[in-house]
């Protein structure tokens, strides 16, 4: 069998990293040419992206909550702290499938939060944690690999790495139950709402579809990146 490095090669990279990577790149390429088609499709009730959204919030009880227009392509987010929905250019005043679907799922999160939808709750409470992790995660690694002569401690920096990338990956599992709720409470206020005719909800589920493949990619990648630091370190350990 090779070793991880063959010739100054890694082939743990090649093998879990770059397939991840790839496939997340398809993901991104997949989303924004669904949204693109989708943007064609306009609603045949002319529901624009923002009063969608409103009308998801008020059929869940959901009051208070402001709607506001940020710039950017698919830059649409829910701020729990200023418990705003921002949403972008392309789906605020936007009457099409993809906008609508897209400004739903935004305000399947701020359903969430009122609800205190608990993997909501998970997600808001690590995310300290994990941008601490992911800033200390290689610097402690490298700290690590600096003291290579003093063992164990050597080896204490690094698994202290390893462990705050991981957090990475906590985060990312956290996100998927998340992502996939909020779009499964938005498609059922756009079918329940009558917000969208049924010829016209394949668009809007499409749209949400290739956007949740994009969290799939980012979590398999970041798990991919994981293994490959355990399999390099733990190899490290054995020699």
């Amino acid at each position: 069998m090779l070793p991880f490095y063959y010739y100054g090669f890694d082939w743990t990279y090649l093998t879990l990293v770059l397939p991840c990577l790839i496939f997340a790149m398809i993901a991104s390429s997949n989303v924004n040419s669904t949204f693109k088609k989708y943007s064609k499709q306009l609603s045949r009730r002319h529901i624009t992206g923002a009063e969608a959204a409103q009308r998801v919030l008020h059929a869940n009880g959901v009051y208070g909550v402001r709607i506001e227009r940020i710039a950017g392509n698919l830059t649409d987010h829910f701020d729990p702290k200023a418990n705003v929905i921002r949403l972008s250019d392309p789906v605020y005043n936007s009457t099409s499938t993809a906008a609508i679907g897209v400004a739903c799922h935004e305000a399947g999160h701020a359903v969430q939060y009122a609800v205190g939808y608990s993997p909501m709750k998970l997600r808001a409470a690590i995310i300290p944690m994990t941008n601490l992790g992911s800033k200390l995660a290689f610097p402690l690694i490298l700290v690590g690999l600096l003291l290579g002569s003093l063992g164990e401690i050597s080896m204490l920096f690094i698994y202290l790495g390893i462990a705050a990338f991981g957090l990475s990956f906590v985060f990312q599992i956290v996100t998927l139950p998340v992502e996939f709720n909020a779009s499964r409470r938005a498609i059922k206020a756009i079918e329940e709402g009558g917000i969208l005719t049924e010829e016209e909800q394949r668009g809007a589920k499409k749209t949400l579809t290739a956007a949740a493949m994009t969290y799939v990619a980012a979590t398999a990648t970041a798990l991919a990146q994981l293994l490959r630091l355990i399999l390099i370190y733990g190899r490290r350990r054995r020699d």
